[in-house]
């Protein structure tokens, strides 16, 4: 398939599976990507076959243009990026070319992303977030678990509007 975005992507890189259609990592019906690899190894992670940064499949510009062709069905509400960890410095700009090229693509729809790291102590300076729409941050808990909380596994965890957060200098959540 013929690179329309002209991205080069870090050989190093791999996903573990895409999601056509998700209605349960973010608003509406969503296309999900699973990052590979995370550091994390949160006790009781619900994806912990992610965690191995030798497992999955390379992540290239045939996936990013096999997510974005997922996402031109206009059922899809935008895309979700999870992992694995998709902020990892392995990841990360994988991560931010995907993302800038979903932007470009459909500037009207959402993305989100999860990642073990924090928003204003590890990410908000990253190319990655100016591309994101909301970022769940911080690590899984298990003693802090509530099958309650929308969108996150623990209570201490945040769901950020990032593009906010990022013009306001200040973490600003989702309501």
């Amino acid at each position: 398939m013929l690179n329309i975005y002209n991205i080069s992507i870090s050989k190093k890189m791999k996903y573990n599976k895409i999601r056509k259609m998700d209605i349960a990592d973010g608003p509406g019906v969503r296309v999900s990507i699973f990052m590979q690899g995370c550091a994390f190894n949160c006790q009781n992670c619900f994806n912990p076959e992610t965690h191995d940064f030798n497992g999955g499949k390379e992540f290239t510009e045939e996936t990013i243009n096999r997510v974005l062709e997922l996402c031109e069905n206009e059922h899809i509400d935008g895309l979700s990026i999870l992992g694995g960890e998709p902020m990892h410095p392995q990841n990360i700009d994988g991560t931010a070319r995907l993302a800038k090229a979903f932007k470009e693509k459909f500037p009207n729809k959402t993305v989100w992303a999860w990642s073990g790291f924090s928003f204003d102590k590890d990410l908000k300076d990253k190319e990655a977030l100016k591309y994101v729409d909301v970022l769940v941050d911080g690590q899984y808990v298990d003693a802090l678990r509530n099958p309650t909380l929308k969108w996150k596994g623990s209570s201490n965890q945040r769901v950020i509007d990032v593009q906010k957060s990022l013009k306001q200098n200040n973490v600003i959540l989702v309501d």
